[in-house]
């Protein structure tokens, strides 16, 4: 007796699926022009980023985000041998080969965030560290060792921007605002397996130079494709 396949529509999504249908739209824009040697890697991290921001989003209460982060620190602190079964982001983290450890600055930088409102500009620069840190940590796991000053410019160039759209409070938008225009990365160009980040800070800042609603328009999808298949 043959088995009967299921309907594609019902065909049950896979972990990978699942984490890309997670990400903000950028963020799954800029993980198109990964190549597929650093797909994985990219989703990775831009997942577990996307899963810190929903931490605090969700959290009533500052301490119940500060549990999960030291979760999340004390398992990243861990060799990936140890680590529960079951996280599809922890499964997808084993593909950094030992490199997963730089990510804990990506925990202090978003617990630096739970402090009360309005955040003083320290936090959200421990923030735009934290993140600048995680992208330089992907670029050893990716081999590219020689592109780290440049991958932590850039990175925390973004995440400043990005939090500058992103804030809440109105305070805390225009310190984010600030300095992210007077740290404005410029003429920092990255090899094709580091350009997602390329196209997070190139639309970021499009998005704080234009408004939100620039985000993705036909000229900001024209703008990502510059960036992630020329480099420029």
């Amino acid at each position: 007796m043959t088995e009967t396949q299921p309907p594609a529509s019902e065909t049950p999504a896979s972990n990978e699926d699942i984490l890309v249908a997670s990400l903000p739209t950028v963020s799954r824009l800029a993980l198109a022009y990964a190549p597929k040697s650093a797909r994985i890697q990219t989703l990775a991290l831009l997942a577990l980023d996307t899963r810190f921001a929903g931490l605090l989003r969700n959290s009533r209460e500052p301490m119940m985000a500060q549990l999960r982060l030291a979760w999340w620190r004390e398992s990243l602190s861990q060799p990936a041998d140890k680590w529960p079964d079951g996280e599809p982001l922890l499964a997808l983290l084993r593909t950094w080969n030992g490199h997963h450890g730089g990510l804990v600055s990506l925990v202090n930088g978003w617990e630096a965030m739970t402090g009360s409102a309005p955040l003083p500009a320290s936090a959200l620069e421990s923030m735009a560290e934290g993140r600048a840190a995680a992208f330089a940590t992907l670029a050893q796991a990716l081999g590219h060792d020689d592109e780290l000053r440049a991958v932590q410019r850039l990175a925390r160039s973004w995440a400043l921007a990005d939090l500058a759209m992103r804030l809440g409070h109105e305070s805390e938008r225009e310190t984010a605002r600030a300095l992210a225009l007077a740290d404005r990365a410029k003429g920092v160009r990255l090899s094709r397996p580091l350009r997602p980040l390329m196209v997070l800070h190139g639309l970021a800042y499009r998005r704080l130079d234009k408004g939100e609603e620039a985000a993705t328009s036909p000229a900001a999808v024209l703008k990502a494709m510059r960036l992630g298949l020329l480099g420029f």
